[in-house]
């Protein structure tokens, strides 16, 4: 089918919330006569496909979903869904959780689901106009609860909602074509982001080769004795965490009910804050004079390393000041006998190595797996010149992955940006050299 678009030739005054004119041959009505709400229960002991919705993928059987914990016990008196049904996440349609079903099954009460009334409406249409991001701020403004968290849409305000709709074939032409172009961006960004993969472990094995290996081949090998290190150069000696690093401490949090403890100006880092870069030196919270002072806390010095090892273990950051961290965090501070940047490099692979898993597969660390993990260590000068290597080589490594993730984040906007001009009629869709 031979798809493009261009502007329509005449618009009018829209009184919907949505744009501030609409093509003239669109009609505005409410969502409640275009699509009813579905009331009809699963029956108790039933077979159907236990369906789950996520912003970021859509609708999709629990059987795709169950590393994501998607798991119910029975799904009795759930709702029953049929392909092309609507499914609205009451709690999160505000933040883009609606999508439409291409499967027969049930899904939860926590969800409402809209089943068109008539012939003439094309749901893929409305699935679409559902995500925008003015649909967001609609939605969000039409929920109701008082928090972000706690904000529920239910279907008497969703209901209500005027939005625009155009004749029917255009909806079709619509759909298609949002269809075919958002498959062919997709497609470029699914193959954009395969390079990133393969850059991230082109990155790894030079990480892991480098540190384990160093920069010179030709060294006499041995044994390490440590089976997850492996051969070594001869010379160099291993160590544990303990033996390595005389100066290391853990954060603390205050009570988060004494709103008082966080007003003051004393940078204090969690893990949120360790994915902007390699230096910190600011954080979303702060901590107070009086809260350090009653807690005794210690203070991470300038330069010092810092790594997690609790919930999202493995991240790892220079502290670019002087600055407190929470309890997830281990502070390294700096010491003659050791290159930190050698050990910026080294500790997420070793130290990432050691850690338990729990019963749901998600790696574990204590300060006491931490304190006893093997590492390498090489004199001090040949730290250095891995580290200088390292910094070098990843850091043409992390550039090209930066202007590949720009390219990715381009895309992404692009496909926002055309879903919202078509959807609301910015744009008018050409099919088979016809206007419709």
């Amino acid at each position: 089918m031979n798809l493009h678009s261009s502007p329509y030739e005449a618009y009018r005054p829209s009184k919907n919330e949505w744009v501030d004119q609409t093509p003239s041959e669109w009609e505005e009505k409410r969502v409640k006569d275009l699509f009813r709400l579905v009331t009809d229960k699963a029956a108790d002991d039933n077979d159907h496909e236990l369906l789950s919705l996520y912003a970021s993928i859509g609708v999709r059987p629990r059987k795709d979903l169950e590393a994501r914990g998607n798991k119910a016990s029975s799904t009795d008196g759930y709702w029953i869904v049929k392909q092309g049904d609507i499914i609205v996440n009451k709690l999160l349609a505000w933040m883009g959780s609606v999508g439409l079903s291409e499967y027969d099954g049930v899904t939860s009460p926590a969800y409402d689901v809209l089943r068109k009334t008539s012939k003439l409406v094309d749901a893929r249409y409305f699935s679409y106009l559902f995500r925008t991001e003015i649909a967001k701020q609609i939605f969000k403004r039409n929920s109701r609860g008082i928090m972000d968290m706690r904000l529920r849409l239910y279907f008497d305000k969703l209901g209500a909602i005027t939005v625009p709709v155009p004749p029917f074939s255009t909806q079709q032409a619509i759909a298609t074509y949002i269809d075919t172009k958002t498959a062919q961006i997709d497609r470029q960004i699914d193959l954009l982001g395969q390079k990133v993969k393969k850059y991230g472990e082109l990155k790894q094995t030079l990480i892991v080769d480098t540190v384990t290996r160093g920069l010179d081949k030709t060294v006499p090998m041995r044994d390490s004795g440590v089976e997850l290190i492996g051969d070594v150069p001869e010379h160099w000696k291993i160590k544990r965490f303990k033996e390595i690093f005389n100066k290391t401490h853990s954060g603390w949090t205050p009570d988060t009910g004494k709103r008082e403890s966080f007003e003051g100006e004393n940078i204090w880092v969690t893990i949120r804050d360790m994915d902007g870069g390699i230096h910190i030196s600011s954080s979303e919270s702060k901590l107070s004079d009086k809260a350090i002072a009653d807690a005794g806390i210690s203070i991470t010095p300038k330069g010092s390393l810092l790594f997690s090892f609790k919930l999202s273990i493995g991240k790892i950051a220079f502290a670019g000041c002087d600055l407190y961290t929470n309890e997830a965090i281990i502070s390294i501070e700096n010491e003659p006998k050791v290159d930190l940047n050698y050990f910026f490099h080294t500790l997420p692979i070793f130290l990432v190595l050691n850690a338990k898993e729990n019963i749901y597969g998600a790696k574990l660390l204590n300060q006491g797996i931490i304190f006893n993990t093997h590492l390498l260590y090489p004199p001090r000068d040949e730290q250095a010149a891995i580290a200088l290597y390292l910094d070098d080589k990843i850091g043409h490594i992390d550039r090209v992955v930066d202007t590949i993730n720009s390219q990715i984040d381009k895309l992404k906007d692009l496909r926002k940006a055309l879903i919202n001009d078509v959807v609301t009629g910015k744009i008018k869709v050409v099919s088979e050299g016809l206007t419709v």
